[in-house]
Formats: C-alpha cells, structure tokens, sequence
C-alpha cells in the first residue's frame, strides 16, 4: 500500500492536508497544544498535591456549571425548533411545476466497502429516484483492494447514469477519501452522499434542486433530515431512533434557526459542488467527516439549511457492532474539536460569539458529557450506598444544590427531549423506550471512553459499520 501522504499522484483527494493543513486531523495534537495540554496537567497536579480539596472541588462546581449550560442551551434549541421551525420546504405543486429540462445536474455518491450482498438492493432503490437520468452521475465508490464488491457490481447490468468507480488503494483508508476521489471526477453543479443502506424519499433529489433556487446565495449545503426503516426491531434500534429523531428534527433545526454551525450527518448532505471544491472536499483523516465540514463551510462564509426530505436508514441493532460505530463518531467530534481549537481565539471572530458557545457545547460538550456522566453515577451510588464523608465534601451547600438541579432537572430535561423527539416523529409507542434512555447514555459513555483510548493508538482508524442485517422491505418499511 502506498503511503497517500507522499503520493503526488494522490494530492487530489489530499486537497485539505496540502491547502489547509491547519484545518487537517492528520496530526491529532499540534506543538503548541500539546505543550499547554502538559502545562495544564501539571498545573493541576501541582495544585492537587497543594490543596488536593480545593482543587477537586474546583473541577466539580466547573463540571457541575457545564452540565446546566449544556442542559439549558439543548433545550432552548428545541424550543427554537419547535415554536421557529426553519426548514425548506418544496410543495408538490413545486414539483410537479419543475420543468425537468431546467434542473441541474446531480452527482450522488455511495461509498462502499465490503457490501457486495447489499448492491443489488441499493441499485434498484437508485433507480427508484425521480430524477432525469441523463442529468444523473451515481458513482458507486469502490475500494480497490475489495474485490468482492467490484465483481459484484460488474455482474450488474447497471444503466449508463450508474458506474463503478474504483478507488485506488491508499492510506487513509476512509470513506472521505473516497469521496475527495468521486469529487475529483465530478463535474455536475450540485452533489449528495448517501450510504449502503440508504433509502432517500424519491423526490428527495428534485427537492433540493427547487430549494436551492429558494434559499440566500451563501447556502452550500441542504441537510435532509435522517431516521430509521427499522425502529421497532429491539431496544437499542428504538432508543437509536429516539436519539436521530431528537438530532436532526429538533437540534438541527434549532442550530440553522440560531444562525450556528451545523455539526452535518454522515449522508444526505446535498452540496453545492463549487464550494464543496474551493474547501478541498472532506478531511480524508478525519473519521466523521461530515461533522468537520460542517464546521469548515460555516468558517468560511458558508452556511447550512435543513431540508424537508427524509432519508430512512438502518439503526445499527447489534450492540458490539453500535458500540464500534459510536466510538467513531465520537473519536472523529474529538478529531474536530481538536483541529478546529488550534487557534481558539482565531476561531472566535469565524464564528461569532454564539457560534463559538454553540460549537463548544454541541461539539466539545458531547464528548465531555459522556466521559462525565459515568463518574456521577458512580459517586451517587457510592453515596447512597455509604455516605461516603469523602463524597460529602465534595458538595458544600451551594454545590450541592447545584448538582441536585443537575441531577433532577438537567436529567429531567434530556428524557424530556427524547419523549419530544418521538412525539414529534409521530413514533408514539416509542416513548415508554425514550423514558429509560438513562440506560442508553452508559453504552454512549462505554463509545467515548473507546474513543479516547482509541484517539492514542489509532486516530485514523475507521471502524466499519455492517449494513444489509435488517431488509426494509420484509416489514413494509419507508422506501
């Protein structure tokens, strides 16, 4: 294999660490933070060993602080979302008023890896699309090195708008690399991404297409919002629906309606290829991509709407297989944090003050919330179990009170939005699950302390999600 970081024949899927190396997780710490991040350990075991009290009472009212800050931000966004809705939304009359010769051209890509049993669902769903084929480009993206899917799609009797195209085997192997690749060879006027398992609504593409004409002229990316085909398949496919049904109908949505930088999903994101372009595509180091090119066309001058479109995918039901893909996303919300707050005073005036709040809670804040979490509850238990004079010191009355509203209302509020969530998505029989999503948030905590170790070791690992367990179309699912 060759090493893509030295290959000069590789440099365009490379665009991003060559043109913007400091927007590119190809190191994980620079100089500069790995020095203060020393400093700072230091500091704080110098003071331990001073004042070992002082300093952990500190650390708590500072975590305790975040938590409500977290809390009170999340919830107002679904608030926004719910009494601001800001959407695109494209009519049927709109649709059906589209003069086809009119529309522009569109690229869709569908990374794959591995998934030569799922190609021939995956092509008919393509071919399900209302959109003019000859305004089409379907790259199916094919890692070299997998020869089991290019010999399944060469059986395939594909029609000329959908082609293989094969990725040359290269270091980093992740799916945004093969995207910069498809993005090298496109030449339409707008893209999306969707996955293996992806069942966009039909008239996904022609809405996009109208919106587009709708919406300011710095509006690079649409985001659809994504749910799941395969809900109700067991405990952890309904809270996962509970989680996507809370993210991208009501926090998306309340980000684009406070004007903040849109953290994307993996797939559905139609682009403008211009701008999508001038950024260099994707970081091909960074393993959750499309959260880092959120951050990246907001610094930029660009921004993200939502658009009135669902894509049904397939909630990962097999909890070994969830763990893995949730320690990647969460490694990759590190990746970004860490790349984007090399210069975090530069980084206040890209994006303004509220934005700089939002992407600390939204992006920074995720991953701490979850390696907290589990330290609460472990001295919660301990001190109902013993009360632990210890732990007792900890809280001193104002602390105590504080961390009571954390542990009372701040929890109340989170269960809150998962049962909005799915009252919202109309996934009625789905709220009795929402309300033990406590339980849920423990094996988020088990991904992201995965994720930390993992970020050492192996930051650029891409820990493969299995798709094709579930077939929507065994229990009438969305198609």
């Amino acid at each position: 294999m060759s090493d893509l970081a030295h290959d000069p024949s590789q440099v365009p899927v490379l665009r991003v660490l060559h043109e913007r190396p400091e927007e590119c997780a190809r190191w994980t710490l620079t100089r500069p933070q790995q020095v203060f991040g020393l400093a700072l350990m230091l500091l704080l075991a110098g003071a331990a060993l001073w004042r070992p009290l002082g300093v952990l009472l500190v650390l708590n009212a500072c975590a305790i602080l975040f938590y409500i800050a977290q809390s009170a931000y999340k919830f107002w966004l679904v608030w926004l979302s719910l009494e601001r809705p800001v959407q695109v939304e494209v009519s049927e009359d709109e649709i059906r008023a589209v003069d086809e010769a009119t529309l522009p051209t569109y690229t869709i890509q569908i990374p794959l890896y591995h998934e030569a049993e799922v190609l021939g669902g995956l092509v008919a769903a393509l071919q399900r699309l209302d959109y003019p084929p000859g305004k089409l480009d379907i790259q199916l993206l094919l890692e070299e090195d997998d020869e089991q899917t290019i010999a399944a799609a060469h059986r395939l009797d594909l029609p000329p708008h959908i082609h293989p195209v094969v990725v040359p085997d290269s270091v980093p192997k992740t799916k945004p690399k093969a995207c910069n690749y498809g993005l090298y060879l496109c030449d339409s006027d707008l893209l999306v991404i969707y996955d293996a398992e992806d069942r966009p609504e039909p008239d996904q593409l022609k809405k996009a297409a109208i919106a587009f004409t709708k919406v300011r002229d710095d509006i690079g990316c649409l985001q659809a919002k994504l749910n799941y085909y395969n809900q109700r398949q067991n405990l952890l496919t309904r809270w996962f629906t509970g989680e996507y049904s809370v993210w991208f109908d009501l926090f998306l949505p309340g980000l684009t309606a406070s004007n903040a930088v849109i953290p994307l999903g993996g797939t559905s994101n139609h682009f403008r290829v211009a701008p999508l372009k001038e950024l260099g595509g994707w970081d091909p180091f960074n393993v959750t991509e499309d959260c880092d090119l959120g951050v990246r066309l907001h610094k930029h001058g660009w921004r993200t709407a939502m658009l009135d479109s669902t894509t049904w995918e397939e909630a990962n039901g097999e909890l070994f297989s969830w763990i893995r893909q949730r320690s990647r996303w969460v490694k990759g919300y590190l990746q970004t944090y860490l790349v984007h707050m090399r210069h975090p005073f530069k980084l206040v005036p890209e994006l303004g003050v509220a934005g700089y709040f939002s992407f600390q809670m939204m992006v920074g804040g995720s991953l701490i919330s979850f390696l907290l979490n589990p330290i609460y509850w472990l001295m919660t238990a301990l001190w109902v179990g013993t009360h632990s004079p210890i732990i007792s010191a900890l809280f001193p009355p104002i602390i105590y009170l504080l961390g009571s509203f954390c542990l009372v209302v701040a929890n109340f509020v989170f269960v809150y939005m998962a049962v909005a969530g799915c009252m919202n998505r109309g996934y009625y029989d789905l709220v009795k699950y929402a309300v033990l999503t406590p339980a849920y948030w423990l094996l988020m905590s088990i991904g992201a302390y995965k994720a930390v170790a993992q970020i050492i070791v192996r930051p650029h690992y891409w820990e493969k999600t299995t798709h094709g367990r579930f077939q929507p179309e065994a229990e009438g699912a969305p198609q």
